[in-house]
């Protein structure tokens, strides 16, 4: 059974080097180096040492590695918010349990979304189409399309539609916070 790129990749998590592996596991860089190259295999005891190291159980490093949800598409949007003009789109099913949550935002001509709570994180956002005005406490910034926008979530702000035709934000927060 081949587990050095396994292996390799739980060192790296670890922001480990080789070096630094190999001596907390009182083993050589040498060693370390042929285990990630599949070029030998390890006794049991010592694949225990560098798993303790590494802080992963022997079940864990051979548990198969459930499949990983990488495209989502139209379809798997979740519809946070519809009301009066505003639609907020959840892109990523799940987020709460993610660094950041990305969102579509939809703003009907006219219409602004709900002045935002001051909340910990940090804030993007991409205009897809048409051009906001993003008010950041008391000052008004005009973002056209395909300009972006970037802010600390410590300040009061919302964005609203001063044109005629719909404007598409692609939103990011992180961390994911609930937000219409």
């Amino acid at each position: 059974m081949k587990i050095g790129e396994k292996l390799k990749k739980l060192r790296l998590s670890n922001s480990l080097t080789q070096e630094e592996l190999a001596s907390r596991a009182d083993l050589t860089k040498g060693y370390i180096s042929q285990l990630e190259n599949d070029a030998t295999s390890p006794a049991i005891s010592t694949l225990e040492d560098l798993l303790d190291v590494l802080g992963v159980s022997l079940s864990e490093f051979f548990a198969e590695t459930p499949e990983l949800d990488v495209v989502f598409g139209k379809e798997r949007r979740v519809v946070a918010t519809e009301d009066g003009g505003l639609r907020v789109e959840l892109l990523v099913p799940g987020a709460q349990n993610r660094t950041m949550d990305p969102v579509l935002v939809t703003l009907e001509p006219g219409k602004a979304m709900d002045e935002q709570p001051i909340h910990e994180g940090e804030e993007f956002g991409f205009v897809l189409s048409g051009r906001v005005e993003l008010v950041l406490d008391d000052k008004t910034h005009t973002v056209r399309r395909h300009e972006c926008f970037f802010f600390p979530s410590d300040r009061r702000h919302t964005v609203r539609n001063p044109g005629r035709g719909a404007v598409q934000i692609l939103w990011v927060v992180s961390p994911p916070t609930f937000f219409c």
